[in-house]
């Protein structure tokens, strides 16, 4: 049964066998009432109230702390930085960018008890652990044309990890522009491109290097928080760079945000 149906079909089996013990009282008030029908309605009615309160309850912070220490969460864990640590190299080596920090956070999160009304599906899970991932990189601010043109070499390779190809016809005219051949990609006064877009997957960002006045440029990572192993990790590599040390040396910025992947869920 989906977990979103057992309080339902709880609550419906407390309010059955009530009835219905209700009414055979009510047949038989002229009788002695018989100890057998009550040693089965209460003992069950209790059963299941009790049931029911348990399923609604959210999971102790004990429960979820042991449940992020687990050897299923630190092989899920394991497995989902992998995969991100071998998308970075992927484009760090097939592509014009140079890799110069990445930013990882892991977090875990008990659900909720029941959500009666306006549900969110929190309340669903015992644990839910996320990774969040950003890669940062440095590029030449005089040659982005060829830059975001070999990206898209690189994307057009079979398997490759990179979602961008030159099948992304937007990505094509955001080149062209960066070669002086066309205006601004978006449209008229939109201004200078800043972002490639790939749902589910990635978001590439940069530096704006011709747009007038204010350029947009990348933010520095988020502090992280205080780690709390298995609960919650943040690293930054190397810890020491920042993205203006980027800046600084290359000229301009890349940065590639991965989507948040739930790599570990435990359900109620």
């Amino acid at each position: 049964m989906a977990p979103t149906k057992w309080p339902i079909a709880l609550l419906a089996a407390v309010v059955l066998v009530s009835v219905s013990a209700a009414l055979s009282d009510s047949t038989t008030m002229r009788q002695p009432k018989s100890r057998a029908r009550r040693s089965i309605f209460f003992p069950l009615t209790i059963i299941l109230t009790l049931a029911l309160v348990s399923c609604g309850r959210a999971p102790s912070e004990k429960t979820v702390r042991n449940l992020a220490g687990s050897p299923d969460a630190a092989r899920a864990r394991q497995q989902a930085e992998e995969q991100i640590r071998y998308n970075i190299a992927y484009w760090e080596s097939h592509t014009p960018l140079t890799l110069g920090l990445i930013a990882l956070e892991d977090a875990c999160g008990g659900g909720k008890e029941t959500e009666w009304f306006f549900p969110t599906g929190d309340d669903q899970y015992k644990i839910r652990c996320t990774v969040y991932a950003a890669a940062y990189f440095g590029a030449d601010p005089t040659n982005v044309a060829d830059t975001i043109d070999g990206i898209l070499a690189a994307g057009d390779l079979e398997s490759s990890p990179v979602p961008f190809g030159h099948d992304f016809i937007y990505a094509r005219s955001v080149v062209d522009y960066y070669r002086g051949k066309i205006g601004d990609p978006q449209g008229p006064g939109t201004g200078e491109p800043s972002q490639l877009f790939s749902a589910g997957t990635v978001r590439l960002e940069w530096d704006q290097v011709r747009q007038s006045g204010t350029r947009k440029l990348i933010a520095e990572p988020r502090p992280c928080s205080p780690s709390d192993p298995p609960l919650r990790r943040c690293l930054r590599e190397p810890a020491t760079t920042s993205v203006a040390d980027l800046r600084r040396q290359h000229g301009m910025v890349f940065k590639l945000t991965f989507s948040a992947t739930n790599y570990f869920v435990v359900r109620k």
